[in-house]
């Protein structure tokens, strides 16, 4: 895949996409990258988003029915989603690469190139306000 030609508006997207860890909707990077560059325009920055994504520069999390979000890690790592507010927060444990290895002994004509596992639970500040300790 040949290598992006780093614009001023991209480099501001991917500036912002990794200052939070929020995870934000294209809406969310939109509104803060306009404040610092205000001509730019939505299309762009959808635009910008899915170069880096195709390139493996950021991840798109795609969740059914909701807005896309954006990690600025593109590392292999999990995600949690909050059942009450929808926030997403990285989980910190290894991938577990042996999910893969035991797909591939169970169908041996399958040639598995990654896999996306998504925890759903409630976020601490959630469990705080509905009383659910652990």
């Amino acid at each position: 895949m040949p290598r992006l030609r780093n614009t001023k508006q991209r480099q501001l997207i991917l500036e912002v996409l990794r200052s939070t860890y929020s995870h934000p909707t294209v809406d969310w990077l939109y509104q803060r990258v306009r404040a610092e560059m205000p001509n730019i325009s939505l299309g762009t920055v959808y635009r910008n988003l899915n170069l880096l994504a195709e390139q493996g520069v950021i991840q798109e999390l795609r969740y059914a029915g909701q807005q896309n979000r954006y990690d600025g890690n593109p590392d292999p790592h999990y995600h949690l989603t909050c059942t009450e507010c929808q926030r997403v927060m990285d989980v910190d444990m290894p991938v577990q690469q042996q999910l893969e290895e035991q797909l591939e002994k169970a169908m041996p004509e399958v040639d598995v190139s990654g896999h996306n596992l998504e925890f759903f639970g409630t976020c601490p500040g959630c469990a705080g306000h509905s009383g659910k300790n652990k």
